[in-house]
């Protein structure tokens, strides 16, 4: 499933590919980051960047080493664990939630700094990070799950603070949970994309979560910005014997100054 989704990316060509953490099974097993750039070879053939979000397998281990190993692929990071990158009218917060911060944290003022001056030319803002502050999921579903910590909400309830006094619209894309969900709260869209690979979590789906799909989500999410609008795609993969069969099966518009014009299903 892996493979198959990174060759689909490499196909597609995005200007770069925003991952939310757990590159790999353990951050300290260099065998495991030989995999990583074996795996990933296609995307850097096609030229493609990485912008990466640390998850809290990428740091197991020898956490020194598993952040040498890190760093090693992605030098342009320069040693910062956390980092925002602009992309035209979409400005990007990638966020480092193993550190397990929260309110008056080096990175919680850093975040908020950024969000208090945003350029005014900035339609959207994404904030990546790996724990999600909105699921479903919980630590005591059969066959495994992660429940929303207390860091990740207060998150929640300061960029929701922030997104009623901006033009710009804020999507908060996370992972951890090993499936797909989409929520709207606060005028914040809440997307957690988990279906990178690993064993699928079983989500029990709730009126508020705009996708209904039982079962496992393996899939990558596509979002295409131009001038005041944002186009958010879900893309599943599904195999039919060893055939990838790619379908929409969740989609959202969002524009600037409006809440997001929510869509679910293909």
């Amino acid at each position: 499933m892996r493979r198959a989704e990174i060759a689909r990316i490499a196909q597609e060509k995005p200007a770069f590919v925003v991952i939310s953490g757990d590159l790999v099974l353990s951050g300290g097993n260099g065998q495991d980051w030989k995999v990583f750039d074996k795996e990933t070879t296609p995307l850097r053939q096609a030229s493609i960047e990485l912008l990466p979000a640390l998850g809290n397998h990428d740091v197991s281990g020898a956490e020194s080493g598993a952040l040498e190993n890190y760093f090693q692929r992605f030098p342009q990071l320069q040693g910062r664990r956390w980092y925002s990158v602009r992309a035209a009218n979409l400005l990007m917060f990638i966020l480092d939630s193993t550190l397990d911060d929260g309110p008056g944290s080096e990175q919680w003022r850093w975040l908020e700094q950024g969000l208090q001056a945003l350029p005014p030319d900035v339609d959207f803002v994404l904030v990546a990070l790996h724990h999600p502050p909105l699921t479903q999921s919980n630590s005591k579903m059969p066959g495994g799950g992660h429940s929303p910590r207390p860091q990740e909400q207060q998150l929640a309830s300061m960029l929701e603070q922030h997104q009623q006094s901006m033009r710009a619209r804020i999507i908060v894309l996370a992972g951890h949970v090993h499936n797909y969900e989409r929520y709207e709260h606060g005028g914040v869209t809440y997307v957690v994309s988990g279906g990178g690979g690993a064993t699928p979590y079983m989500i029990q789906r709730s009126d508020g979560d705009f996708y209904h799909d039982p079962g496992p989500t393996y899939h990558i999410c596509n979002l295409a910005v131009d001038h005041d609008e944002l186009r958010f795609q879900m893309v599943k993969l599904t195999l039919d014997g060893r055939h990838p069969h790619w379908t929409i099966r969740d989609s959202f518009v969002s524009r600037a100054g409006k809440a997001p014009r929510a869509a679910s299903g293909p």
